[in-house]
Order: structure tokens, then C-alpha cells, then sequence
């Protein structure tokens, strides 16, 4: 590597990017108006683009071709000629590439961070959602289904399925899928106590129908205008099984009951169930089913994704190989994906991760790539044998401070948490700007958990800055009024139960895509110039999730991606979701199960967003945004989720690609919405030599 340092000038230069990072152009939603995107010359922010899924059957190909591994196992016989492995010829699903047609073979070489990082492959084979969005993130189009039917009053959804589409172990794929998980799985109260909040409007539960082997109704007692939206873009209803581009266990819209029948009491016995759960090692049978329902964990899973598991993912090397009957070809009739296998090595760290990254070792690599190592990968492309795209996201939070509402660890901790002014006071003592030259080279935008202005959902501009600016004299009054105005000999506020120095704890989940330890650091010492002492504790990710699931933690680091469209990714603004809710998990189940389980919040702001949220699928859109602005407004005003800098390429938006990989978009959309980078169609990468 040089030894000549990077300027800030210099960087800049090649970026062609300001240093506020303010002028960054988004895709705008469906039917808005959008500024044009300024001319970025040789910047690293390219033109949106990406593949195209071709609709008239006229134009499909009539003769078909595969992977010569597959080619060799139908040779064998141990495999169904391609023409029989995939639907019927109408009901296909034809993606047309970005650039060219691809070439088979090689393996795509990727980071993963652990066991916690199934995301990292969810998000790859994300096409097995029912719907799903094209490649500017803004229009629904085909996936499992080939069609679907919304009726004129919003109550009636129907989804056509294409004829002939087969699980990746050679199993149609029907209705019956869709109707084992809603029966077996989500009304299974042992399996799935609490309703999620997708498949309900106003409260209500919506439920499931099967027309006939092809056809599935979903219907709502109301009407339910965001449905279709859900489906396209949701991580828990919309698509995955086995969580496969999902979230969560249990959740998805239809699962493999074929092979998952094995594991459930109903069809055999819970003495058999309990007794293969023991023999494998498991608690119960509940917990051996989870196990056996994960598709990075378990290999004999059928699933419907491009890639499927190999080797699981608690190993150091996470491997997917292609699915056999993956149901999509491109234009000249091949069998995607082009890529045979992707080989994921666990990184020991993010530091190692990036080092790897830099010296070109992974053929494309967007998750986990840091912000803070642009001017390090700039200065390799060359000797790396890669280039650097830029993917700005329109979150308005990379780095979010959560404050837990449902707190109860330490009543004098609780107080405070749940003070509007206190946590009013913390975030005027954070010196952002500092935060965002320092960690996101002045790339990102400082201010409160807003989305960009350009994201119809945004409450006003004056939002931004609303709590969310360094004011010591505003934020030490604040405290002095609200009653912590005692310190000790240091300068820092006593608790006012007697027991010395008030302290706060900072959880910082380790391995995430911005460094939230040392983020945490910074605060803590802008923090004491309010008196304010708080601790920093890095830990691990999935160990993080489970204090928030107990709702033990008190402050916690995480971003708000995918709160631009806040009725679809609300759980980390606002407590709905009790599957992630840093800001009170007990209040969230409460949400979702209709005040028969978790806790009624006391906040009358709080329950006033859960009313116009709740509210929301009832309205259409143009009623929605109206709704979604009320909401952000309360959110700015309440501070349980604290903004420090956003609306940047820092979260899963550095994206490093060899070469020699083709398909590759010059830009992608980066959100939760499109699953990034599923809205690529990554069965379309290809190596070109």
C-alpha cells in the first residue's frame, strides 16, 4: 500500500461529493416528484439500475439450459432433465440481466461475521418473497407470484402462484404451503404466542384462503391498502419460508410442511417429538423445530431461494450452492443463478474484514464494509483489482440511541429514562458534527432519526435540527430543571436516591456496520460536559437482541433503516414488532397481541402513535404519508430513539466488486424495502472470466 496520505481535498475530488454529504439523490417513492439527480462525473455514487423481470409470455425463451454441475447429475441420473425442474413455460419468471447475458460457473467469495449474520445471506437469495420490488425500489413485481388481484374496497388480496414451481428438493410448491404455515405455524400458540402486526388492520386479524392449488386469498375484515406493500417489501410476512430472505422464526407466509411435518406433535406424537429433540441435543421440540426451520443452519431444509445451505452458517465458512430447481432463466432460456456456489469465511472482526476487503479478497462485498476505509479502498482499486461503488441510504439514523421506555432494572435508572426532558438533554449534548467528520468523513447528514427530505414520509425540514443540535447550556438546564442538579467533586449529577453518581450504560451490538463502541466512546466524553457519566458495553450481537427481547438494556446503539417507510419497518422507532423493539419490547407486545399480553405504555404520546399507526393500513396513500409525518413528528418530539448522523453510504452502501464480476449495477438502491442487494437479482452476477 502507499504511504502517501489520502487528503481530505483529494478525496473529495474523487468522490465528487460535498463535504456535507447534503446533495446524496434518492429514489422517490411511486407517484411523488423527485429532484434530478445532480451530475455526479466520476464520483462514486453511479446511475440507478438493474435487471428487469419480462412479463409477456410471447417473449419467453422455448428451449432451456444449465449449470454444467447440474448438466452432469441429469447425465447420472440423479436429477430431472432442466425443462422438468422448473414451471410450466407461461408461469415462468424471466429476468432479463442489467448488462448482458451471464456465464456458469465460479464461486463468489464473501465475508460473514458469525452465526448472527444470517442477513447476510437472507438479503442474497431474497427472491422467494411473494412480491417483490424492481430495481429502483419503488414498483411491486412478480416473484413467487406471478400475478396478484387487489379488490376495489382494499379487504381482498389474491395471489397467483406460478403452476409447476418446485422446492429446491424437487416438492411442488402450492397453496398447501401457505395454509401449513398459518395453521401449523403462526396460529401454533406454542410456537407463536403473539400475532404480528402485518397480518392485521385496525387490530383485527386478517386470514388465509386457498382458492385451489395455484391460488391463495388473503382477506381483512377492513381494508388494508399497504397489504401489497407488505408482501413486496415486508421481512417477516412478505417472503422467506425458513426466514430464507425473512426475519425471525416462524415467520414468512407459507413453509415446507412436506419435510417440517417430522418435527410437529400433531403428526406423530409429542413423546416422538421430545425424543428426537433430545437425541439431536435440543431442550424440546420446540427449539429443535426453530433449529431445523432455519435455512443457514440446516442444510435438508427445502427452500425456494437461488442458493441454498451446504454448509451451515456456525462454521467458519458459510456455503451455499445453487438450487437445482431455482424457477427463474434469463432470456435465452439458462437456468439462473450463473454463480455455482458462494463461500462465506467468518471474519474475526470488522477491522480484519475490511482488511481482506481491501487487499481484494472477496469478489463483492457490501455488508460490512466501512465508510471510514473509503480513502484506503480508493487508494487500492487498482492493486486489488476492484472498484468502489457508493449506495446512499435514505434512513435519517446509521447510529441511533434507543432509549428503553420499558425499563425496570433500577427504578431511579427508569425515572430518568422515561423523562421527555432528560432524554431531550442528552441529545442536545451531542456534538454530531463531530461524530460525522470523525466516523463518517463528513459524509452523512447530523441531526435527529428524520429520513431524507426527499422521502415523502418526512415531517418538514425543520425536523432535522429539532433536539438534535449541541446546546450545553440548554441541555445542563434541562437537567438542573428537571431535578439533577446535585454533582459530585467531578462535576458529574448525582442520582437522587442517594446512592451517588447517576450512571447509564451504552450497549454497542458488536460486528454492525458502523462502530458503535467507539461512537459510544465520543459521546460518553461530549456527554460530561453535561455531567452526565455513561458506560460503553460492547456486546455481541445476538446476546444484544435477547437483553432487548428482556427488555434489560437501558441505552442502545442501532440504526433506523427502513423507517423511510415507517408502516412497513416501524419496530425500530417505534415499539410494534415485539421480534426487534429496542425502544420497549413489553409495550410491543402489548401492540401486537391487543393489550392481552406484555404492558400498556403510560405514555399518552406513545399510545397516540400506536393509534395513528395502527390506523394506517385502512388509508391510502396519500393519507398514509399524512399519517407517517404525525408519527415522525412525535417521534422527534418524544426522543426514545435519539438521531445522531444518517442519510449516507455508511450502512451497507460501500459496495466493492472485483473486476471480473459482470451484472454488477453502477448503482443499487440500498434500504430494508429492497432487501438490499436483492432488487440486483444477484442469480444474475456472473464472472466473467
Amino acid at each position: 500500500m502507499s504511504k502517501r496520505r489520502l487528503t481530505r481535498r483529494t478525496f473529495l475530488e474523487l468522490t465528487a461529493l460535498t463535504a456535507a454529504g447534503l446533495a446524496l439523490p434518492f429514489p422517490a417513492r411511486a407517484g411523488t416528484a423527485t429532484t434530478p439527480a445532480p451530475k455526479l462525473g466520476a464520483g462514486l455514487i453511479g446511475k440507478l439500475e438493474g435487471p428487469e423481470i419480462l412479463r409477456d409470455p410471447a417473449t419467453f425463451p422455448k428451449a432451456f439450459q444449465e449449470a454444467p454441475m447440474l448438466a452432469e447429475l441429469v447425465k447420472a441420473g440423479k436429477l430431472p432433465p432442466v425443462a422438468q425442474r422448473l414451471p410450466v413455460p407461461a408461469d415462468l419468471m424471466v429476468v432479463k440481466p442489467v448488462h448482458e447475458i451471464g456465464k456458469y460457473g465460479g464461486r463468489w467469495r464473501r465475508a460473514f461475521t458469525g452465526p448472527a449474520d444470517a442477513e447476510n445471506g437472507n438479503r442474497i437469495v431474497g427472491t422467494d418473497k411473494i412480491l417483490m420490488l424492481d430495481y429502483t425500489g419503488n414498483k411491486i413485481t412478480p416473484a413467487l407470484a406471478k400475478n396478484w388481484r387487489f379488490s376495489d374496497d382494499g379487504k381482498v388480496t389474491t395471489i397467483f402462484l406460478r403452476a409447476g414451481l418446485k422446492w429446491s428438493d424437487g416438492h411442488p410448491f402450492t397453496a398447501d404451503d401457505f395454509l401449513f404455515w398459518y395453521t401449523e405455524i403462526y396460529q401454533n400458540k406454542d410456537l407463536n404466542p403473539t400475532p404480528t402486526a402485518e397480518l392485521q388492520v385496525n387490530g383485527k386479524p386478517g386470514t388465509f384462503g386457498k382458492r385451489d392449488d395455484y391460488t391463495v386469498v388473503f382477506e381483512f375484515p377492513e381494508p388494508n391498502y399497504l397489504f401489497l406493500e407488505i408482501l413486496a417489501c415486508d421481512t417477516r410476512i412478505g417472503g422467506g419460508q425458513a426466514g430464507q430472505s425473512g426475519r425471525g422464526y416462524f415467520m414468512g407466509a407459507y413453509a415446507p410442511g412436506h419435510y417440517l411435518k417430522q418435527f410437529l406433535p400433531k403428526y406423530s406424537s409429542l413423546d416422538e417429538v421430545e425424543r428426537q429433540a433430545k437425541t439431536a441435543g435440543f431442550d424440546s421440540w420446540k427449539s429443535h423445530l426453530r433449529a431445523k426451520y432455519n435455512w443457514s443452519l440446516n442444510p435438508d431444509l427445502p427452500v425456494l431461494g437461488p442458493w441454498k445451505t451446504a454448509r451451515p452458517i456456525n462454521n467458519p465458512t458459510w456455503v451455499l450452492e445453487r438450487n437445482p430447481y431455482y424457477w427463474a432463466v434469463d432470456p435465452a432460456g439458462n437456468q439462473l443463478p450463473y454463480i455455482d456456489r458462494i463461500v462465506m469465511t467468518q471474519a474475526e472482526n470488522l477491522e480484519v474484514l475490511n482488511l481482506r476487503a481491501v487487499a481484494g479478497e472477496y469478489d463483492l462485498q457490501e455488508r460490512h464494509t466501512s465508510l471510514a476505509k473509503l480513502p484506503v479502498f480508493l487508494e487500492n482499486r487498482q492493486k486489488g483489482n476492484y472498484r468502489v461503488r457508493l449506495d446512499p441510504a435514505p434512513n435519517g439514523g446509521d447510529a441511533v440511541l434507543y432509549v428503553n421506555m420499558a425499563y425496570e432494572g433500577d427504578p431511579e435508572l427508569a425515572k430518568w429514562l422515561t423523562t421527555r426532558d432528560f432524554r431531550r438533554a442528552l441529545s442536545l449534548g451531542i456534538d454530531r458534527d463531530q461524530l460525522n467528520e470523525t466516523f463518517w468523513l463528513g459524509m452523512g447528514t447530523s441531526g435527529s432519526i428524520v429520513p431524507s427530505e426527499e422521502v415523502p414520509m418526512n415531517p418538514g425540514r425543520e425536523y432535522r435540527k429539532r433536539w438534535a443540535v449541541l446546546d450545553i447550556k440548554q441541555a445542563n438546564a434541562l437537567l438542573d430543571k428537571i431535578g439533577l442538579n446535585s454533582k459530585d467533586s467531578e462535576g458529574f449529577r448525582l442520582r437522587t436516591d442517594g446512592k451517588g453518581r447517576l450512571r447509564f450504560e451504552m450497549m454497542a451490538p458488536g460486528g454492525s456496520f458502523v462502530p458503535y463502541t467507539q461512537i459510544g466512546e465520543m459521546i460518553k466524553q461530549q456527554w460530561q460536559k453535561i455531567g452526565i457519566w455513561s458506560d460503553v458495553k460492547e456486546t455481541e450481537r445476538s446476546l444484544a437482541w435477547t437483553r432487548v427481547t428482556n427488555a434489560e438494556q437501558q441505552i442502545m446503539f442501532w440504526s433506523n433503516a427502513g423507517s423511510d417507510n415507517i408502516f412497513l419497518f416501524p419496530s425500530h422507532v417505534l415499539p410494534v414488532d415485539p421480534s426487534q423493539c429496542p425502544i420497549g419490547t413489553p409495550f410491543a407486545r402489548w401492540y401486537a397481541s391487543n393489550g392481552t399480553q406484555g404492558k400498556k405504555p403510560t405514555s399518552p404520546e406513545m399510545l397516540r402513535a400506536f393509534d395513528l399507526f395502527r390506523s394506517a393500513p385502512t388509508k391510502k396513500e396519500s393519507e398514509r404519508i399524512k399519517l407517517a409525518q404525525e408519527i415522525w413528528k412525535i417521534l422527534v418530539e418524544e426522543c426514545w430513539g435519539i438521531g445522531t448522523v444518517g442519510v449516507s453510504p455508511a450502512y451497507m452502501g460501500v459496495r466493492v466488486s472485483k473486476n471480473t464480476m459482470g451484472n454488477i449495477p453502477d448503482r443499487q438502491v440500498n434500504s430494508q424495502n429492497g432487501r438490499t442487494p436483492n432488487t440486483s437479482h444477484p442469480a444474475t452476477f456472473y464472472f466473467k472470466a
